[in-house]
Formats: C-alpha cells, structure tokens, sequence
C-alpha cells in the first residue's frame, strides 16, 4: 500500500502483512501532535487519531527521505515523525531502538478507504486511552485486550529474534533526525481541551 505525504514529496510502501492491528488512540499525546501539526481534520469526532500499529520493518521511504522530520512532546516522549513539507504526520516510534514498533496514521495512508479498511479493518474497531476521550467512545475491552495483546505479541517475538527499529534509527541507537522536544508550556496548550 502507498504512503505518501499531503503535498506527495514524500512516499513510500506499507506491507499489510507487517501490521499488528488498527486503532484509534484517543491519548491527550495524540491530540496535542495533530494540533502542533495544524490538522485537526487528522482527529475524529471524539478526538482520537486513527493508526496502524505494526512492524517497523512494515514501512519503505521511496522517495523525499530528506524531508523527514522528528518531534516530541517532552524528552522521554514518542519519537513523532513527520514530513516538513507540508507538516503530514507519518509515524511514531518509542525512543528505544529495542522497542520494535511504528504507528502510522491512516491519514498518511494514500489509498482508497475501502482498500485500507480491507487491509487493516474498519476504524474504530478498537479504541485505546478512551478516558482521554473528548467525547464518549464505545470500546469493547475484549477487542481493546486482542489489539493490545497483538501488538505485544509482535513486540515480544521482535525482542526474541533479537530485531532492533533500524528504520529512524542510527547504527548507535540514536534518531536519524534531532527531534525538535517542545517544551512543558507549550506541550500543555497543545495538550488542553476546549
């Protein structure tokens, strides 16, 4: 499947078969990235982002590698990455190179809806941090269990094989970028609610 940025510098390839499962994150994290963005039209109606969980190893840049570019909400924060072209958010990675996982937007997911839904399943179907919610989320917690047990399981096999997050990540461990890491002040407007 085809990722590509709003502006279309940046692209790149999706395996489906990498993915771990799809969800809607209604974190105040989430929220506040999409708003330093620009694009609340990135969020649902309650606030949530919708992402596909998966495998770094899932994901290909094609093309504009070099207007990647990295953010945090604070210094022990996700790695947030984004094209600077046009400010389209296209993953997120734990700090930890051990940790091997990706989150990518659907909204980065240049492809048809019924093709990513076909791909990944529908939105919605499982909702994670739904306390953080702007609004009332129906959240299944047997679905919310098998979403979050995938992604461990994914998680605990990588570890096994002892597979790092190459992806973002230099030889040391390091990100590829300097993450820009926004500061308490800012982090907390970004972060409040209407």
């Amino acid at each position: 499947m085809k990722l590509a940025c709003r502006c279309g510098q940046v692209e790149g390839r999706i395996d489906p078969q990498r993915a771990y499962v799809r969800a809607s994150c209604y974190c105040r994290d989430c929220r506040a990235f999409a708003r330093w963005l620009g694009g609340a039209e990135l969020l649902d109606t309650a606030g949530g982002s919708d992402i596909v969980a998966m495998a770094p190893d899932g994901l290909h840049i094609t093309r504009g590698f070099e207007k990647l570019a990295c953010m945090s909400l604070g210094p022990h924060g996700l790695l947030r990455w984004y094209a600077s072209c046009c400010r389209t958010p296209l993953g997120n990675i734990p700090r930890d190179a051990k940790l091997y996982y990706l989150g990518v937007p659907v909204a980065a997911i240049a492809e048809p809806a019924d093709a990513i839904e076909a791909s990944f399943g529908p939105a919605g179907r499982i909702a994670v941090n739904t306390a953080s919610a702007t609004a009332a989320v129906a959240s299944p917690p047997l679905r919310r269990l098998a979403g979050i047990l995938r992604i461990a399981a994914g998680l605990f096999a990588a570890r096994l094989r002892g597979r790092r997050n190459k992806l973002l990540f230099d030889a040391d461990g390091l990100p590829l970028r300097e993450p820009l890491v926004l500061g308490r002040t800012q982090r907390e407007t970004l972060s409040a609610d209407p």
